[in-house]
């Protein structure tokens, strides 16, 4: 798997210790969203399509670290929008890494050129640069040309200057077993430290439909992919008991509490991808929060959801609590 070792014995004694105190909710993930604006318009993504006043919108360093301070996950995925707009983000990321989070900085790719001087290698700093298959398709999703060239050059530069870098992908409908293999082994040969993949999510706000995949087609085109990666070499920054419920091997129950999101609202409650209402704090957002309302089975708007936002933490508490079969998962090959 593509999580360094480091980082997996961070976050395990986090929820250790977690547990230890009584706590049955709890983040393993903050998904800070410090502004909205986009220099894109994909076509899963409907954070653009909000008024003018919404998109000049933005969160302060200070409200970034406090939110980081405040619900205490050790990991926190900076996104947006394309995050690297913001003006103060170079602040944000050092104010976090001091603290010892690991971070993710999520970007498309097109700033970072531009932008790079402003940050140092850090092994708590990942840039996660946005790429959801080859050319002609990654183009036609973010709905423009030479965005793919752009972020393939990105991450050559990250390489070149050491900085550890994934790529965020999704699955959509329309994609092939062999087309999505040929892409993952065209990542590792860029030198990616791991892949984030996801099937495409048919979430309220995004602005296309009929891209998104349905549950049972989600489960059987990752069965088919990675039975394809049995003798590849693919790094994923997903557990092994994840990569299993992707494939239709688990069942597992939503916990959208695992990875809580900090937006230029407030906290967003379910989950980023969609929200019910906002609280004003995260204890507001813990204790208030009707978290056993959401999940496949409670809100249709969760039905065909496989995101790792909602079911990754379920997933690591399942490892950590059958660590036996954990390590035969991380021992067997894929599929």
């Amino acid at each position: 798997m593509g999580i360094p070792l480091i980082q997996k014995l961070r976050i395990s004694r986090y929820i250790y210790r977690q547990k230890a105190t009584g706590r049955s909710r709890f983040p393993m993930v903050l998904m800070l969203e410090p502004l909205y604006r986009c220099n894109l318009a994909c076509a899963g993504c409907g954070k653009i399509c909000w008024p003018e006043e919404v998109l000049d919108r933005r969160l302060s360093v200070a409200e970034c670290l406090s939110a980081a301070e405040e619900c205490g996950a050790p990991v926190v995925s900076i996104a947006g929008g394309e995050s690297l707009i913001h003006a103060d983000l170079p602040q944000i990321v050092a104010g976090l890494t001091v603290r010892k989070k690991f971070v993710y900085l999520c970007t498309n790719g097109i700033l970072l050129k531009k932008k790079l001087a402003a940050y140092r290698p850090s092994p708590y700093l990942t840039f996660s640069i946005h790429l959801d298959g080859f050319r002609e398709l990654h183009d036609r999703i973010v709905g423009k040309d030479g965005v793919f060239d752009t972020a393939v050059r990105a991450m050559q530069l990250l390489k070149n200057r050491g900085f550890r870098f994934t790529v965020n992908c999704t699955i959509f409908n329309g994609v092939s077993a062999v087309q999505a293999g040929e892409f993952f082994d065209f990542i590792m040969h860029l030198g990616a430290e791991g892949i984030t993949v996801s099937p495409g999510y048919d979430y309220p706000g995004a602005p296309q439909k009929g891209i998104f995949l349905k549950r049972p087609e989600s489960k059987q085109i990752f069965r088919e992919v990675f039975r394809l990666g049995r003798r590849r070499k693919w790094r994923f920054n997903h557990s092994r008991f994840f990569i299993d419920f992707l494939s239709g091997n688990r069942i597992y129950d939503c916990a959208p509490w695992s990875t809580v999101t900090r937006n230029i609202f407030g906290w967003q409650r379910p989950c980023y991808l969609f929200a019910d209402s906002y609280a004003a704090s995260f204890r507001a957002l813990m204790e208030e929060t009707a978290w056993e309302h959401y999940g496949p089975g409670k809100n249709p708007q969760c039905e065909h959801c496989m995101l790792h936002s909602g079911f990754e933490g379920t997933a690591v508490m399942d490892m950590m609590t059958h660590p036996v079969q954990a390590l035969a998962g991380y021992l067997k090959p894929l599929g």
